[in-house]
């Protein structure tokens, strides 16, 4: 998880904040963390995975974003996913449209240093919006990942390993090739 800085804000503050200096906070219950800047892997990986699903998804009702767009997970929780996706109208908790709040797909890009946060904390905050359908984990060190599917009795899990896999994202009508979600990192 980024760095938590010492005072709490409001919400209003926060807000404020971000504004101001430009910067990406995640805020989690008053505490904001600054968000740290990725490794030239870390981004290549969020490119190339929101890229293939932009590329799959255009002339259909879903929209993708990147991770420049907040995600409000609660009145009191705002994070930023490294990729996200809407199917239908996109929703926002506020009129500058910065605010998510129906996202049915999200995707993190795990590094050694956000791996604990990403797959616990942070997955639990996407798996409580009702609206989160597939949460999708990729490793930045291995072509590995870890797909969250939702299902009436609850959230399955698949894990992918290798650049020849393929990765089904059913629920916004699209997939994800390992080689091109890891193009430029790894060898194919």
């Amino acid at each position: 998880m980024a760095e938590r800085l010492p005072k709490k804000l409001t919400v209003e503050e926060y807000l404020a904040l971000e504004e101001a200096d430009g910067i990406k906070y995640e805020y989690i219950d008053g505490e904001i963390y600054a968000m740290s800047g990725g490794t030239r892997i870390h981004s290549r990986i969020a490119v190339n995975c929101t890229t293939s699903i932009d590329m799959q998804t255009r002339g259909k009702s879903c929209e993708v974003f990147n991770s420049d767009m907040r995600v409000k997970i609660t009145d009191i929780k705002y994070v930023y996913p490294d990729c996200s996706v809407v199917c239908g109208e996109p929703k926002f908790s506020d009129e500058k449209e910065t605010m998510l709040i129906n996202p049915i797909f999200v995707a993190e890009v795990m590094s050694p240093s956000s791996i604990d946060y990403d797959s616990g904390t942070k997955a639990n905050f996407y798996r409580s919006l009702p609206s989160v359908q597939v949460y999708l984990l990729i490793d930045q060190d291995r072509p590995f990942a870890q797909l969250f599917t939702r299902h009436e009795s609850g959230w399955l899990l698949r894990e992918y390993e290798g650049l020849d896999k393929t990765i089904p994202l059913d629920s916004i009508g699209c997939h994800l090739e390992m080689s091109e979600v890891y193009l430029d990192v790894f060898e194919t």
